[in-house]
């Protein structure tokens, strides 16, 4: 039973960092492409970052490029995002998500995940 557990989430102020962790487990996700997507409330989920574990490739959403890192500890089969120079607008729902790589059209839309954790709240203050 594959299981994804977010951490790290809390308050913080502007131009802050925080960073969040997502523990996976119930299987290998080698061939899998690992997502960061974010829902404030009131707002549709958004695509945040992904990565393939494999190869290591990444991408990112345009509103947080060069800001956010996602990466990924094989051994410890454990998502990061590394999330620096905070804004309120980030405020939002953070939930890791996997998607079997192969098939897959862009990462960048939800509906392409099928395992997803149960989110972490991240909140900036302005």
């Amino acid at each position: 039973q594959v299981q994804l557990v977010e951490s790290g989430g809390g308050l913080v102020q502007a131009g802050g960092t925080l960073r969040l962790s997502c523990a996976a487990s119930g299987r290998t996700f080698y061939s899998y492409t690992m997502g960061w997507f974010r829902q404030a409330a009131g707002k549709e989920r958004e695509f945040v970052a992904s990565i393939r574990w494999s190869a290591g490739s990444t991408d990112y959403a345009d509103s947080v490029k060069g800001r956010f890192t996602i990466s990924r500890d094989s051994a410890k089969n454990t998502l990061y995002l590394q999330m620096n120079s905070l804004k309120p607008e980030d405020t939002a729902v953070y939930y890791c998500a996997a998607a079997w790589s192969y098939g897959l059209r862009s990462g960048r839309r939800g509906e392409e995940y099928t395992y997803w954790g149960q989110g972490t709240q991240v909140t900036v203050s302005s």
